[in-house]
């Protein structure tokens, strides 16, 4: 795998269970194989921080609403802010799929703008989707509504629901979203192969817990 494919991986840890010693070992992976980012809940950001203190192209990620993207869009915004005061160069944000679901498009943008806003000149925002939950029609207003929010990127999964990314996801968000946004393929990406295939469909981010397999070329277990 080139270096560069290397460097669009968001390491990834958010297990509710995960210890701090689990933490500490994916920071370490992360610097070995400078991939682009650690990914982790924010209670552990400080930590990350911490350690990525001297390693400036290693960024630190966290999880916004995160896994049901069902919090207020006021509760998202503190959360955001706390997140980059410990922090945070990247927030991934759960949309609130029940509002997209009922056609309450107002909500759902002033929901990405509130985490955009709050992020802003601070942190990148990725916009989590849940494409598994999502028909196509669905899956199309949610990237357009992430663009028009002014979010950073788009993304597949939290890969704590009923489905990843898969290729043909990638490509649609891709079509909507234009060349200028970032799409983040997330959830299931376990392979050199998938990520591979996911970057071929237009992804420039993975969000993987599988990096130092995929970094090595073989094949994790992990379902995220």
């Amino acid at each position: 795998m080139t270096q560069n494919i290397v460097k669009m991986i968001d390491h990834t840890l958010l297990k509710a269970d995960a210890k701090k010693a689990d933490i500490i070992k994916l920071v370490e992976e992360a610097i070995e194989y400078s991939f682009a980012s650690v990914c982790v809940n924010p209670t552990w950001v400080r930590t990350a921080a911490q350690m990525l203190a001297d390693t400036p192209e290693v960024k630190v990620c966290t999880v916004i609403g995160f896994p049901l993207g069902a919090s207020t869009p006021e509760t998202k915004a503190f959360e955001t802010k706390n997140a980059i005061e410990n922090g945070a160069d990247e927030v991934d944000m759960v949309i609130n799929i029940a509002a997209l679901k009922d056609r309450d498009d107002e909500l759902v943008e002033r929901d990405i703008r509130a985490v955009v806003e709050a992020a802003k000149g601070n942190a990148l925002t990725k916009v989590i989707i849940e494409t598994c939950l999502l028909t196509n029609e669905e899956k199309v207003r949610a990237c357009e509504l992430a663009v028009k929010a002014g979010a950073d990127y788009v993304k597949t999964s939290t890969g704590f629901s009923t489905g990843g990314a898969t290729v043909e996801d990638i490509q649609l968000m891709r079509e909507t979203v234009g060349p200028e946004i970032g799409v983040k393929a997330s959830g299931g990406v376990r392979s050199r192969e998938d990520a591979l295939a996911m970057v071929e469909a237009g992804a420039t981010r993975i969000g993987a817990s599988s990096g130092v397999a995929i970094s090595k070329g073989e094949l994790s277990l992990s379902n995220y």
